[in-house]
């Protein structure tokens, strides 16, 4: 006898003992007979997998079938022809349509807990798309037949739901194989479910609808992880999930500034363990915007005006900084592709660049409160300036965080730049930055010579002297990274950039105080001169002929290109040690 025919003819003997054990009420020996069918199905072979799903379905279609054998299999069948369904295209059709049968004739509150559970049990050691599409499928099904509480059914299969899309899509080699796209579609179709509940129950659930809208912002983002990068097959998935947003009461603005985000997240109590799964979708409301801009098919689709969008945010200050603070979340995202990060650089770089800066700064709000989205808005723009890959990509975003601290008050942009000062790392990173501090003093400074054809001396030097920039704390700046928190001089050569830009820094106001007959930055006391002198700049001269002492003696690339960045770092210090002997001649 044939393999197939042992292995049909075993397995309509298991049906049968099933069948029989469920009829005569056996509990015991009914669980024996579906543990044997399962334990049996789990060794076929690929070869065998095609006519055995074949018989399965055929069994359970039979009108002579009782409901209760239905039910009994329902519960362990589905995750057990789903693995078979994945041996291949024809596999794959004949366990979806026995697990859509399930969903036919068994309870919908059952097949909720069933396929979830097929689904949880393989997250972590099985993520092939093919094993959790027709489960998903199946699960869209089974949402719309619910009867009673749909919610809470929905709610508490989400947590599953969304855990299988972020394991599969997380696993590179998948991104352009048919079946995960198959798998996204399918996680489209359940969105398609909600809103057929939505329409059923008139739209009277507030909560539901909610869950509906951040559900399409969570697959959004896992959607653009997956194939973002790929816009032509990634723009008509975003087409459907934009057909949503009037559904959902999602508008772009409310988007962007995050307010209808955040409205959606408080209906749900603080300690929702089932809400912990949209952690995403503040990043999938700045995506959803930025699709609607990178593609006109999906903007006209919504029906919104963008553009209408982007004036609002350009007219009112605390709206641009709400869309700041949201499109973070794109910056700082490990897994989006730069080609999203890139769309975000340039919409948040066209809104900037038509702020008036001087004329939108209103002393009277309370900014203390956006402190700390602005903060981290500006460091994961960073993040782009420093890993992209693409040098025009690292300049745009430079010039969008300049854009961006310009839309700050002085005092606040101040502050802020000593605070990324103070928590970064990167050499590199740490020289922009004190570049950005030494700019805001030329363009303060520059602005009083301009101006004194036109106002009174004094006044003139009353706006310096009210300026951040221009005072005492300025020199913390240069003093972090010439004598660092930690103690010692900085380490050379790994800190060569951050020590080069203090010491240009130090120059600068050595020579504008000194040249302009001003003290605002307190550099020119006695008491700062003689400090620097001691503890930054003979330690540091110490230090750089030692490292250039070190270096001399190997013959290496290393050594070489360490000595060649020591010395504009060694100009730069013997011209600051000068100026500084040069003025305590004369200290003020």
């Amino acid at each position: 006898m044939s393999a197939d025919k042992t292995n049909s003819l075993r397995l309509q003997q298991t049906l049968a003992s099933c069948s029989q054990s469920i009829a005569d009420g056996d509990v015991k020996k009914s669980e024996e007979s579906i543990s044997m069918l399962v334990q049996f199905l789990d060794s076929v072979s690929d070869d065998s997998a095609v006519q055995l799903l074949t018989e399965i379905y055929q069994y359970l279609i039979s009108p002579s079938l009782d409901q209760a054998v239905i039910d009994a299999l329902a519960f362990e069948l589905p995750k057990t022809v789903a693995k078979l369904g994945c041996a291949s295209s024809r596999c794959f059709e004949n366990a979806e349509r026995i697990i859509n049968h399930f969903v036919k004739s068994c309870s919908p509150r059952d097949m909720v807990s069933i396929l979830c559970e097929a689904m949880a049990s393989s997250i972590d050691d099985f993520n092939n798309p093919s094993y959790f599409t027709p489960l998903l499928g199946a699960l869209a099904k089974v949402f719309e037949a619910l009867q009673r509480r749909p919610f809470e059914q929905v709610k508490a299969a989400f947590p599953v739901v969304l855990k299988v899309l972020e394991a599969v899509s997380s696993n590179p080699e998948d991104e352009k194989d048919a079946g995960f796209i198959d798998l996204l579609d399918k996680s489209i179709l359940i969105a398609h479910s909600l809103k057929a509940i939505c329409i059923k129950l008139d739209y009277k659930d507030e909560k539901l609808i909610a869950l509906f809208g951040l559900y399409v912002l969570q697959i959004t983002v896992l959607i653009s992880n997956s194939v973002g990068a790929q816009t032509s097959m990634c723009v008509p998935m975003m087409l459907q999930l934009s057909h949503f947003l009037h559904y959902c009461g999602l508008t772009y603005l409310g988007l962007i500034t995050g307010h209808e985000v955040d409205m959606a997240i408080d209906l749900f109590s603080p300690g929702d363990e089932d809400m912990s799964c949209f952690s995403y979708v503040r990043c999938g409301a700045a995506l959803t915007v930025l699709w609607g801009d990178i593609s006109n098919e999906v903007g006209d689709a919504i029906k919104q005006d963008l553009d209408a969008v982007k004036d609002e945010l350009l007219k009112h200050q605390i709206k641009r900084w709400e869309a700041v603070g949201v499109l973070k979340h794109i910056f700082a995202s490990i897994n989006l592709p730069w080609e999203l990060k890139r769309h975000a650089i340039d919409f948040l770089f066209c809104i900037m660049e038509g702020v008036d800066f001087q004329k939108d700064h209103n002393a009277s709000l309370d900014h203390s409160v956006y402190i700390p989205s602005l903060y981290a808005s500006l460091q994961a723009i960073q993040l782009v300036i420093v890993y992209a890959s693409d040098p025009l990509l690292r300049k745009k975003a430079f010039d969008t965080f300049k854009l961006v601290l310009a839309d700050l008050p002085p005092s606040l942009r101040f502050d802020i730049l000593m605070a990324l000062t103070r928590n970064s790392e990167l050499s590199s990173m740490i020289a922009i930055l004190l570049g950005c501090v030494k700019d805001e003093m030329h363009r303060e400074y520059s602005q009083k010579v301009s101006n004194e054809n036109e106002r009174a001396t004094a006044e003139n030097n009353m706006l310096l002297h009210s300026s951040p920039f221009w005072a005492v704390k300025v020199l913390d700046f240069v003093e972090f990274v010439l004598k660092p928190p930690n103690g010692g001089p900085p380490i050379l050569p790994e800190f060569t950039d951050a020590v080069l830009s203090a010491l240009n820094l130090y120059r600068f106001i050595l020579i504008t105080e000194s040249s302009g007959n001003t003290n605002y930055s307190q550099v020119l006391s006695k008491n700062n001169l003689q400090k620097v002198y001691r503890e930054w700049l003979e330690p540091l001269r110490a230090l750089v002929s030692g490292v250039r002492a070190e270096n001399q003696k190997d013959d290496n690339q290393l050594a070489f290109d360490t000595l060649c960045g020591l010395n504009p770092v060694e100009f730069v210090l013997y011209r600051c040690i000068e100026l500084l002997e040069e003025n305590l001649k004369h200290p003020t």
